[in-house]
């Protein structure tokens, strides 16, 4: 009999895998991971402060417990804190420092999911490890799940071909309606579970609030980048994004203006009035930290920009440095900071970050 070591985390996703696992004759056991100190936060000189917010971790802990012992199956539990805080949350820190907008969830998956929890699980003699994220794993190839509304390829384009060998992924040919029906008819108490939503280590936190242990606020002035004009100020440029519309404080008919730049020099935000602003248009971008999981090396293909986004189509340009150019007919609000993720159909061929972007070969100066 095959074992199995399955990430629990005290959801309904990873419990349904965990069943199915079962079901299936897998010997299988579970490992909670616990990568965040959520009763201390440090300020930004390193002292430790204690943080009053409701530690949820603790809970999912209870729950997955409670899921492994329903299933008869063993639940270990590791530490990975430290591992969590320099590989993945230094990071986040670095990138906001920069002025740009990170993904911690794809480097808590190349660094801790399917590197950190592998390796253990390979302690514990695991001849396979299993997920409950939303994919496939077809023979090295990673696939976009049947549930195209939850696929979360996106969040493993910086898994690399060899981290995905015995990597099992059990609800990827399911929906999400049809796990919550599974978890219901096997009586799981996370069967109504919400799912967990936001960056992992701030949770239902406020972000600002939580940021300001780490990086001190900056505030400065809101420019409307064609008139120059200031209309406002903002909080520190860590907590904009480029294209976001929402809590910017600015007096009247703020619901059509947008973020599309920063100056880091001289901290200031630029903002662009109307839906269709030129501003937030770009027709290229270079895509560095490239990783590919798939042998495939296409000049076309499509690609998502973000999460949750439609497939555009892109032309590769593969560059000496071994960045990519991406170039692509108007889109709206490509973002540095955030991942490019490359698909030939179903296929996931993996992906990189956006370091740069341009319009129509010219670097944008507000970006």
């Amino acid at each position: 009999m095959k074992k199995v070591i399955i990430g629990i985390s005290g959801g309904v996703d990873s419990a349904v895998a965990a069943y199915l696992l079962k079901k299936d004759g897998y010997d299988v056991e579970g490992l909670f991971m616990r990568n965040w100190d959520s009763s201390l936060n440090n300020d930004i000189n390193g002292n430790p402060t204690l943080n009053n917010d409701i530690c949820t971790q603790e809970q999912d802990y209870n729950d997955a417990l409670k899921v492994c012992d329903k299933l008869g199956i063993k639940l270990h539990r590791i530490d990975f804190v430290k591992e969590y805080w320099d590989y993945v949350f230094t990071y986040f820190l670095d990138e906001l420092k920069k002025g740009r907008t990170p993904n911690p969830d794809i480097m808590c998956n190349k660094y801790i999911k399917f590197d950190m929890f592998k390796k253990e699980a390979d302690k514990l003699g695991a001849d396979f490890i299993a997920t409950g994220h939303y994919a496939r794993n077809n023979n090295g190839k990673l696939l976009r799940a049947i549930d195209n509304n939850k696929d979360q390829t996106y969040f493993l384009s910086q898994v690399t071909k060899k981290q995905l060998e015995n990597v099992l992924f059990p609800i990827g040919n399911y929906l999400k309606p049809e796990i919550r029906k599974i978890a219901h008819e096997q009586d799981l108490i996370v069967a109504d579970k919400k799912d967990s939503t936001g960056i992992c280590f701030i949770g239902e936190r406020n972000f600002k609030k939580f940021l300001t242990n780490y990086l001190p606020n900056q505030p400065g002035d809101i420019l409307d980048i064609d008139t120059n004009e200031k209309i406002g100020q903002h909080t520190g440029l860590m907590y904009y994004t480029i294209g976001q519309r929402r809590g910017l404080n600015i007096g009247g008919n703020n619901k059509r203006l947008y973020v599309v730049g920063k100056d880091l020099d001289k901290n200031i935000l630029y903002v662009s009035l109307g839906d269709d602003t030129k501003y937030l248009q770009t027709t290229e971008a270079i895509i560095e930290d490239i990783n590919f999981i798939s042998d495939k090396r296409p000049t076309k293909c499509t690609a998502k920009f973000r999460y949750r986004q439609e497939d555009i189509d892109v032309e590769l340009e593969y560059l000496d440095d071994g960045n990519i150019l991406v170039k692509y007919d108007n889109i709206k609000s490509v973002t540095p900071g955030q991942a490019c993720v490359f698909y030939l159909e179903e296929e996931c061929l993996g992906g990189g970050i956006i370091k740069e972007v341009r319009k129509n070969g010219k670097k944008l100066w507000y970006l």
